[in-house]
């Protein structure tokens, strides 16, 4: 399992490695006068590939916090019902015709 790995990880680096060599032409990026820059396109590809993972990241952390937060109010709600029902006692059932 981890040569599959190295083998996944080699694959992937070969990408990056080749994808970069492919695409150095200059974007010329510019917002008003906050910045003037000329960067290699696979910079601004990969810059905004990250973002994406990061606030993927992100918005799955919150998510995941959102769901433990609903889990432990549940494991209260089953613990208050099952002291509930501890507390109260076992009344004898009726069954069949009295008759």
């Amino acid at each position: 399992m981890k040569l599959l790995y190295t083998i996944i990880i080699m694959a992937i680096v070969l990408f990056i490695i080749t994808f970069s060599l492919n695409n150095t032409d200059p974007v010329y990026l510019a917002y008003y006068d906050f910045f003037d820059l000329n960067v290699p396109s696979y910079i601004l590809i990969f810059v905004c590939f990250g973002a994406g993972v990061v606030l993927a990241g992100l918005f799955g952390m919150v998510e995941r916090l959102r769901l433990s937060r609903k889990v432990n109010s549940l494991k209260r709600q089953i613990r208050r019902l099952e002291e509930q029902a501890s507390t109260v006692e076992a009344e004898p059932v009726e069954t069949g015709n009295q008759g």
